[in-house]
Formats: C-alpha cells, sequence, structure tokens
C-alpha cells in the first residue's frame, strides 16, 4: 500500500506540474495579442489544473479573476451567490483575503433586520420602501392608470428624468403650535413652540389601498427625546380627524441627518378608501425643532427572498472562515429571520412562501384586455427578487426554493450548535431544532414542489397568484435552481434537463431546441415571449426584441453557473465538461475581440448588453456582479468540495477524458488546501493549522484513507455519513474508493 500510494503521489505530481507549465505558458501569452482584453491576475490566484483540457481549465480562471474583485458584499440579495466565490481564494496578495472575510463579516453582521424579522434589502436610496428594492416608486404609474399615490418633496430632489418628481414650497400647509422657519439646507424648518405641535397637508387625494400601504417621512429633529409623534387623515366619508385613524411611529434622535421613517399605514383598518389629508402631530411635550424634507407614499417594495439570503450567506461564510465570533454574534439574527419566513410568509402554514405584503400577490400589474387594450393596476405586480420587472409573489416558486435552501443550511448550523457546547453559542427561545427543520424542508419540498409544477410543460411555474392563476414562461433559470437546490424531485430534474438541452419540446414556446442556448454562455433566461407578466411601470414590454431583455429571452453569464451544476448532477461529468468547453470557447473569443463591450458593441451580435443604467438582452458585466459564478463549478461541482461547520465534503465527479482536476489556494479555515480529484479518489494537501479535527463527508460506499501518520478503513453511508480526520500543517490525506 506504501508503494501504491508513493506512486499515485509522484504522478499527481508530475501531472500538475505539466498543467502549470501549460497554464502559465498561456496565461503569459494572451495578454500581447493585439486587441485581446488584459486581466490582472493576482500572483497568487487559485489555478485550475487539467491535463485533459487545460485550455477550458486557463479561461475559467481568466473568467473567474475578471469578476473576482466584485465580490465585495452587495445588496442583500446576493449574499445568496457572492461569499463563495470571495472566500474561498486564498489571495493574499494585497491583502484580498483578508479583506474580503472582513468586509463580508462586517456586512452581514450589520445587515439591518426590523423587530418583525425582516432582512432589509440594502440597495441604494430611492423613492420607494427604504427597506425594499429601490423601484417602483409612487409616481410610476402606467398610463390612464387612475393616480391614487402622492407626494410632496421641499428639497432634495435629484434630476427628474426619471421620477418627475419637483421640489415645491410649502404653500397650503397649515402649521399650528409651530412658527414656519423657511426652507433651507433642502428641509422645510419648523419650530415646535406648543405641545402636540401640527403641520397639515393641503387637500389631497390618496387612494388607501394598493396604490399608498406605506408613507414615507423623510426628516429630522432636535428635541422630540421622549415624543410620541403620529399621523392622522381624513377621508372622503370622514372629513374629521379621529383616533381611529392615527399612527404613531418612532421620534428622531438629535442629528443633523435625514431620517427616512417608514410608515405602514396600511395595518391601519381606517385606512381605506379616498384619503383627503394628512396631518403630523409631533406629540412633543417641550420645544423643539423640526426639518421636513418629504412626505409621499410609497409601494410595498421589500423583498421576500431577502431573509433567505442572508441566513444562508451567513451559513457559508461560516462554514468557510469558522469565525464562531461570528456566529455567536449572529446566530439569534439568522434564527429571527428564519421565524419570519415560517411565520409572516406562511412557510410553517402553506409549505410554500406565500407573501402577505400589499402588490405581493403574483398578480400582474400590467393586465392585456380581450380586446388588446392594456389596463395597468398600480401597486399590483411588485417584484420580489432579483428579477425585478416580473411579478412572482403569491405562492412564490423562487422564494420557496431559497427558503428550503435556507432550511438546510439553518439545519446543519444547529445541528453543530446543539452538539459542541464549547463554542459557547447561545440558545434561548428563538433555537430551532436540526431535525424539525429537515423535516419541514421535506414538507416543503414534497407540497410546494407539486403544487408549483406545471405538469403540461414540465418545469416550474414563476408563481400561482391569489386568483389561482399559474404564470409559467419557461423560466430556466427558476427549474435549473430547482435542481441545483435539490428541491426538484428525479423525475422533475429529468424533465427540466431534457427541455433545457432540447431534447424535448414544450408546445408553445417561442424558444425551443438548440435556440435555447442561442446566446450560448447560458440558456435563455426565459423560453416563451412574455408581454403580459411584468410590473404596472414596465408600460411597453413589447417595443422590445425578443431577446432583447434579459428577463425575456435574453441571458445572464452568471446563472449558466446552476445549469452546469444541474448538468451534472443529472446528466453527468461528461455532460456537464462538454457544455463548460462551450463557454470556455465563448469567452476566449470575447477576450480576443477586447472584451464583452466590444465583442456586443452595437448589437451586431442579436442584442446588446444590459447595465448601467440601460436594458438590454444579455447580463455579463456592470451590475451583474454573479458572472463571477460558473468557475465555481470546477471547485463546488467536478471536484465536489463544500465547507461545513465541522469540517467539509468531497464528492468528485469529473469525465474520464479530463484524467484528474486540481484546484489550488482553497482557503478553508486557517488553512491553504491543495485539491487534486481523479476517478477514483481524491488527494489534499494542506498548508497552515488545523484548530481541531474535521468530519470528511463523502459519497455512500467503502473508502480508504490516509495521512501521513494515520489511517484506515471506513464504511459511508447515510447513518454515518462522514470520517473523522486530523489534517495538520503540511499533512496530506489521500482518499480512494474501494470496489
Amino acid at each position: 500500500m506504501l508503494a501504491e500510494n508513493v506512486s499515485y503521489h509522484l504522478l499527481v505530481l508530475l501531472v500538475a506540474l505539466i498543467a502549470i507549465q501549460q497554464s502559465l505558458g498561456s496565461d503569459q501569452a494572451k495578454p500581447d495579442q493585439p486587441g485581446r482584453a488584459k486581466v490582472d491576475f493576482p500572483e497568487d490566484f487559485p489555478r485550475f489544473l487539467c491535463p485533459g483540457d487545460q485550455p477550458a481549465m486557463d479561461r475559467m480562471r481568466e473568467m473567474f479573476a475578471l469578476h473576482y474583485p466584485g465580490c465585495d458584499p452587495k445588496s442583500t440579495l446576493w449574499d445568496q451567490w457572492l461569499p463563495t466565490p470571495a472566500l474561498w481564494p486564498a489571495v493574499e496578495s494585497q491583502g484580498r483575503a483578508e479583506a474580503f472575510r472582513r468586509h463580508w463579516a462586517e456586512a452581514l453582521s450589520a445587515r439591518d433586520i426590523d423587530a418583525e424579522g425582516y432582512v432589509a434589502t440594502h440597495q441604494h436610496a430611492s423613492f420607494a420602501h427604504q427597506q425594499g428594492w429601490p423601484f417602483p416608486w409612487y409616481t410610476q404609474v402606467g398610463p390612464g392608470a387612475q393616480v391614487g399615490s402622492w407626494g410632496w418633496h421641499f428639497g432634495a430632489v435629484p434630476s427628474g428624468r426619471w421620477h418627475k418628481i419637483v421640489a415645491r414650497d410649502q404653500t397650503g400647509w397649515v402649521v399650528r403650535g409651530a412658527a414656519d422657519g423657511g426652507i433651507s439646507n433642502e428641509c422645510w424648518n419648523i419650530e415646535l413652540n406648543q405641545p402636540g405641535a401640527t403641520v397639515q397637508t393641503p387637500p389631497l387625494r390618496i387612494l388607501a389601498g394598493e396604490q399608498a400601504p406605506f408613507l414615507t417621512f423623510r426628516w429630522k429633529a432636535t428635541g422630540l427625546v421622549g415624543a410620541q409623534p403620529f399621523v392622522e387623515w381624513t377621508t372622503a366619508d370622514a372629513p374629521e380627524f379621529h383616533p381611529d385613524r392615527r399612527m404613531y411611529f418612532d421620534p428622531v434622535a438629535d442629528k443633523d441627518g435625514v431620517v427616512f421613517t417608514m410608515i405602514p399605514a396600511y395595518l391601519v383598518p381606517a385606512w381605506e378608501g379616498e384619503v383627503t389629508s394628512l396631518r403630523i402631530n409631533f406629540g412633543n411635550t417641550a420645544p423643539a425643532k423640526v426639518g421636513i424634507q418629504a412626505l409621499h407614499t410609497s409601494y410595498d417594495t421589500r423583498q421576500n427572498v431577502n431573509n433567505q439570503a442572508y441566513i444562508s450567506g451567513c451559513c457559508r461564510y461560516v462554514a468557510w472562515t469558522g469565525d464562531r465570533n461570528f456566529l455567536r454574534a449572529n446566530i439569534q439574527r439568522m434564527r429571527l429571520a428564519m421565524r419570519h419566513l415560517m411565520t409572516v410568509h406562511g412557510g410553517l402554514a402553506h409549505k410554500c412562501i406565500v407573501t402577505p405584503w400589499v402588490g405581493h400577490d403574483g398578480r400582474s400589474g400590467l393586465e392585456i384586455a380581450p380586446d388588446g387594450r392594456k389596463i395597468f393596476h398600480p401597486g399590483r405586480g411588485i417584484g420580489n427578487n432579483y428579477w425585478d420587472l416580473l411579478p412572482f409573489g403569491g405562492k412564490d416558486t423562487y422564494a420557496t426554493l431559497l427558503y428550503y435552501d435556507a432550511l438546510r443550511n439553518m439545519a446543519e448550523v444547529e445541528r453543530v450548535v446543539s452538539q459542541r457546547s464549547g463554542g459557547n453559542i447561545p440558545a434561548g427561545p428563538l433555537a430551532l431544532d436540526s431535525e424539525e427543520l429537515l423535516a419541514h424542508a421535506r414538507e416543503v419540498k414534497a407540497t410546494a414542489g407539486q403544487e408549483l409544477w406545471n405538469p403540461r410543460t414540465g418545469r416550474f411555474v414563476a408563481a400561482i397568484d391569489c386568483d389561482g392563476n399559474a404564470w409559467d414562461y419557461g423560466f430556466t433559470f427558476l427549474s435549473l435552481e430547482a435542481v441545483y437546490y435539490g428541491f426538484a424531485t428525479t423525475e422533475q430534474a429529468k424533465s427540466i434537463l431534457d427541455w433545457v438541452a432540447g431534447r424535448r419540446i414544450v408546445e408553445g414556446d417561442t424558444s425551443t431546441g438548440r435556440d435555447i442556448y442561442h446566446w450560448r454562455f447560458a440558456p435563455r433566461a426565459t423560453t416563451r415571449r412574455n408581454v403580459d407578466y411584468y410590473l404596472p411601470s414596465w408600460t411597453h414590454p413589447e417595443s422590445i426584441p425578443w431577446g432583447g431583455q434579459v428577463q425575456d429571452g435574453g441571458a445572464v453569464l452568471g446563472w449558466s453557473y446552476h445549469d452546469l451544476m444541474a448538468r451534472l448532477a443529472v446528466l453527468g461529468p461528461d455532460d456537464a465538461a462538454g457544455r463548460l468547453a462551450e463557454i470556455a470557447q465563448w469567452f476566449e473569443e470575447v477576450q480576443q475581440a477586447g472584451g464583452y463591450r466590444p465583442y456586443y458593441k452595437d448589437g451586431t451580435r442579436g442584442s446588446t448588453l444590459q447595465g448601467g443604467g440601460t436594458a438590454g438582452g444579455l447580463g455579463l458585466d456592470c451590475e451583474f456582479f454573479e458572472s463571477v459564478l460558473p468557475p465555481q463549478v470546477l471547485l463546488e461541482g467536478f471536484v465536489g468540495f463544500r465547507p461545513r461547520l465541522d469540517g467539509f465534503e468531497i464528492r468528485p465527479a469529473i469525465p474520464k477524458n479530463w484524467g484528474s482536476l486540481t484546484v489550488t489556494r482553497v482557503a478553508f479555515r486557517r488553512q491553504v488546501l491543495t485539491i487534486t480529484v481523479g476517478l477514483d479518489g481524491a488527494e489534499i494537501a494542506a498548508d497552515g493549522p488545523a484548530d481541531e479535527p474535521y468530519n470528511v463527508y463523502l459519497p455512500n460506499g467503502r473508502w480508504s484513507w490516509r495521512t501521513g501518520t494515520a489511517g484506515g478503513d471506513v464504511e459511508i453511508t447515510d447513518a454515518s455519513p462522514f470520517v473523522s480526520i486530523d489534517l495538520a500543517a503540511g499533512g496530506r490525506l489521500d482518499l480512494r474508493r474501494k470496489p
């Protein structure tokens, strides 16, 4: 056995040296080619080494290096995808790896979670809900729609090109118990000189339903400590102010900056009908000063995927880094976010995410009448996720997929926490039971997995709305993610891959067969033309040609990752490697042309790039940070390496013609790993100290394992899925599958 191991190590070393030489030569030659896009590689950036297809490995490494700098934290929904590509490369030059770890710990720890457990979106500020997505804002209503939103801005209004909002003075407002200090520093300044001072709007018209669930009050104050401010209103049917038509909100602390206070007026039963005036009572008991920047209605643009993304992002951060301090500080926040999904969003009751917020019931904001007329419904069809023009909501498949993933991730955390008291991780009334989480996940898969499945088309629908309508435009990203997360059954997964790969034609689809991969780097996001399932501000979808918008026949590079991972799971490594080679060839052509923008310049290749405020059919750069994902299939898919709180799992799946695959500089906890997998096993070399033995999770079957000081044979089963191994600094772990 010793001689066999030595021979194997020498063979692996020889193959790795040859692959490194090929890779170095490739990297050095490419930037010298005229017109070729240059990518800056950190000197210690990880390498993918494969004797069977090194050119494809080099191109995927180049793609990874191109997008790796964008792996810093973004808005909350990217917590689902960016932590892993940010955290695993051991790029120590310029302190990049350490900076990414610090930035992700800080960002996840600072995610705003409200008293009900909702995790804020953390996208840029706008005239929409401040904890939600930045659009639609209250002026975005379809042409000819009955307008029932309202707003008044005294200052800080940027160019009105998009929102058509202008600054106004205080004409028509009524001040009581206070003195008008005029408008300056972008605020209307008021001195409150009597207790309970008020300001009242001019007459207005707000339709207190879908168009105005929230009031946004932008203001600052000094002297309101202990005050209990509230807003009250009159209606067409009740022209006098009354305590029944009132909602309290928090005072602002003494500070110079403007605070955006979101007032959920829709929670008051009397917020209904036609509101005719608003009055702010500052609830002051002593003199104070107030500055009002704006008061306006807001749609509920909160997103129903934030909690799932936050939970899974935290779990991935802890699994990669082993940061017990982070887990100790954030475990209760993670639990609160999960319980919010279980209760507010109906996870426990419905075995499915059913969003209760106004405008999120799954219906479209755009309706096509039988005679062809467009009917706009302001306040309906509000976006819920990354695909921000599409409604989702109702019984929401995408939110449910991510809920299923979050349940399983959280179950692993709770399992390890409950078994290792030495970590000093708090429990308490918010703690969740690991087995109950897994049982609930199985219920979600069994119930929602059937209810949200379209048996006619053999794929998942986006949503089932409150009227019972199922919306299906061939959402490839949705169904492929269902396979990736294990939400799809074996039969469903085969149906999905047969459709996407073109072996099965869905009647009525605009794109079928080979055309689904018309854009080469990824399948079309949708395969059926959509001109009627949008939020109401997307008023003329028919004016954009098929494939001219990423959410209607276009494609996004990042989601090729789920396609590759799904193919690997269902069709096997040879099929996935073939698709990877096609992507690598496309990327090489792009780089030869000078990069994404020159390659697709002027739409000469059939579509234009979206990004930087312009619509387009292809999502590759700019705000498409998830373009970093496709290269991750090499580590997460073909090598099959996944960190866990108590160790890691490794499930190699490589095509026969590759021979082996090596990934270098994998930062796991305090170690840097070099991982090589072959057809019958894996070898891991570790540099750096290990704090404790790892539980190494392997596919079921008989395995032998060897380190420099220990070894043995083990039978891996569902009941006994791992072997505990001490991988010391400078040590090697050899894993071999036994017949």
